[in-house]
């Protein structure tokens, strides 16, 4: 695949950080945590880059001046679905496929977006996400699968049934989208669930049921399951990528 196009989401304020700083500036090894996540998307070879910014966004900007990154502005915290949708100018012109990721994980690899994009050119998918399989799911949204196997929807952890929640494979908000079919699906998004919010996890849902090629698959690393969302969880961050050999570019 020649081109491919990414947009992070780093709009949120990081409310359990118990700071005024942005979460996704929060130092992490010496730089701010949403650099770790743009070197990745660097070396897997996206060649567009889109940072949807809110809160503080003067400041992401600042710490983003000297990167090849455009930026969309989500003055509202309406939802995930919401802050693509904000993309839309940076992405009506174009038609390589869309990757998604998550400004506050700086644990994401290269490989896998590697093998996401491989796996994702392999058939025509209009979504493709990246899951993986975690002992202590608490708190993230659940893979939802039939009988068979077969990829329905993605259920928030909020909003999941006492048996959904004992499903193990997880979303870690790792997406690739043909571009066509993700912006069409924006457009269908509604905010009825209990945050009242424009849930992104709602789209892979509505174009399978569209009749498209939709699937998820276990092809993160056990790392990746590692985001940020508390100072304590900054500091695993920071041990765990010390083990791993980190500063070395991922």
């Amino acid at each position: 695949m020649a081109e491919i196009a990414a947009v992070v989401l780093a709009a949120g304020k990081g409310t359990r950080m118990k700071s005024e700083l942005p979460k996704v500036l929060f130092p992490v090894l010496g730089r701010a945590m949403i650099h770790w996540v743009l070197d990745a998307l660097e070396a897997a070879g996206v060649t567009q880059t889109i940072v949807v910014v809110g809160y503080r966004e003067d400041l992401v900007r600042q710490e983003l001046a000297n990167r090849k990154v455009e930026f969309a502005v989500q003055s509202e915290q309406l939802g995930t679905g919401h802050a693509v949708q904000m993309c839309r100018p940076n992405l009506e012109k174009g038609d390589s496929p869309v990757l998604i990721v998550a400004g506050d994980s700086p644990m994401i690899q290269a490989e896998s977006v590697k093998e996401l994009i491989r796996q994702f050119s392999a058939q025509e998918y209009a979504c493709f996400m990246g899951t993986l399989i975690k002992d202590d799911p608490k708190g993230l949204g659940r893979i939802v699968r039939d009988s068979n196997g077969k990829f329905l929807r993605i259920v928030e952890h909020k909003d999941a049934s006492p048996e959904q929640l004992l499903v193990q494979e997880v979303n870690m908000s790792t997406y690739l989208f043909d571009r066509s079919s993700l912006l069409w699906a924006l457009e269908k998004l509604k905010n009825t669930n209990s945050q009242a919010e424009y849930y992104l996890t709602d789209c892979p849902e509505i174009l399978l049921q569209s009749g498209k090629n939709v699937d998820a698959r276990a092809v993160l690393q056990p790392c990746e399951a590692l985001s940020i969302n508390t100072i304590d969880e900054l500091k695993m961050v920071e041990a765990k990528m010390t083990e791993m050999g980190y500063p070395c570019k991922n």
